[in-house]
């Protein structure tokens, strides 16, 4: 594959940002498979971005020739105080983790899975990690916190401080060129990137995708980020511990349907609209296409080939946000069904299901 497509593949929306293209395109000039990785706290039940939109984006990096390593950071949500902060507990949770990227349909043969209690037995990585820490401000360190999913002020515990070192150490002990995670990451890829000259390793490339919007629309003030608009979409993300919010891989059709007639959709509004917001990063990416089955009186079936043509008939009122709302859950029932019947299938993955379903999910 040339250069050209293999840049236009991780560029491919859902990436949002990335820090910087020309170093991406410099990266890819000389290295034909580069490490790319994305981390995960083992934290509750999948959800859309877990279960579906986090595999399309590994999709365009394996195509695009990277080599990617899923970070399960078990060590991470213990100190982030994840399933209470129990390491056992936690890892049941990874393994439930592994399980959802099979049913979604990610070749396990073409990634590497690494768990941080790996990276936790090297004595290296913890000098790697207190190496970090002297060369970061406490202040600074701080500012780091809403990788966690915390606000700046919401630290209560010592331990919690060491979080985003041990996440820059895990880039420079995994030999990683690309970042590609969330944007709510970016300041511990920021951190890495800066730091990376100063102690001898690479700089790492960011490449931020998306983040889908709760079913909830718009929150105004997070208190994640000085920048306005990227506070309001880490503060809007769909989130596991707000389960009315968020369409987990799990629902059935009924619950799917609920939700979504219950979500935010103003008419003719594009902006912060989430069922749009679904439509455009998976519907289409997953299935190429979105039908709208309505009466003839209001202007009978429909299907939409592109999600611009789609926009185009919301914003001009041709598409009513029941209309809308209706295809939207269909479809994505069509996209998570082979994910909850491997889970109803599949013993092993049922039971471990039935595990993570019975465990409190926080923040």
């Amino acid at each position: 594959m040339d250069l050209e497509s293999r840049l236009s593949l991780i560029l491919r929306p859902p990436t949002e940002e990335v820090i910087t293209v020309e170093e991406l395109r410099s990266l890819l000039e000389v290295n034909e498979h580069p490490i790319a990785y994305d981390g995960f706290e083992p934290s509750g039940l999948a959800h859309l971005p877990f279960g579906v939109l986090r595999a399309i984006k590994l999709q365009d990096m394996l195509e695009a020739g990277c080599r990617f390593k899923l970070l399960l950071a078990d060590w991470h949500a213990m100190i982030n105080n994840k399933m209470g902060g129990d390491l056992e507990r936690i890892r049941r949770v990874g393994e439930y983790f592994v399980e959802v990227w099979k049913a979604a349909g990610i070749d396990l043969g073409k990634v590497e899975v690494v768990w941080a209690s790996e990276h936790a037995s090297d004595s290296e990585y913890w000098r790697l990690v207190l190496t970090v820490a002297r060369n970061v401000s406490i202040k600074r360190m701080l500012r780091a916190l809403p990788i966690m999913g915390r606000r700046e002020g919401e630290m209560q515990e010592a331990a919690q401080i060491i979080y985003p070192a041990m996440q820059v150490a895990d880039i420079f002990y995994m030999d990683v060129d690309i970042c590609q995670l969330g944007l709510d990451q970016r300041r511990a890829n920021m951190l890495a990137r800066e730091l990376a000259p100063k102690l001898g390793y690479k700089k790492p490339v960011a490449v931020h995708h998306h983040m889908l919007m709760g079913l909830q629309g718009p929150v105004k003030e997070g208190g994640f980020e000085e920048d306005r608009r990227l506070d309001m979409e880490i503060a809007s993300k769909m989130s596991k511990s707000l389960p009315e919010t968020s369409i987990f891989v799990h629902d059935n059709p009924e619950t799917i349907k609920r939700k979504i007639n219950k979500a935010y959709c103003p008419p003719r509004s594009v902006e912060d609209n989430p069922i749009l917001d679904y439509a455009k990063h998976i519907v289409f990416r997953k299935l190429g296409s979105l039908k709208v089955t309505r009466p003839a009186k209001y202007g009978g079936d429909v299907e939409y080939w592109s999600y611009e043509e789609l926009e185009k008939d919301y914003v001009e009122g041709r598409l009513h946000p029941a209309d809308l709302k209706n295809a939207v859950a269909e479809a994505l029932d069509k996209i998570i069904a082979p994910i909850r019947e491997h889970f109803e299938r599949d013993p092993h993955a049922r039971k471990l299901y039935e595990f993570v379903k019975q465990q409190e999910i926080t923040r």
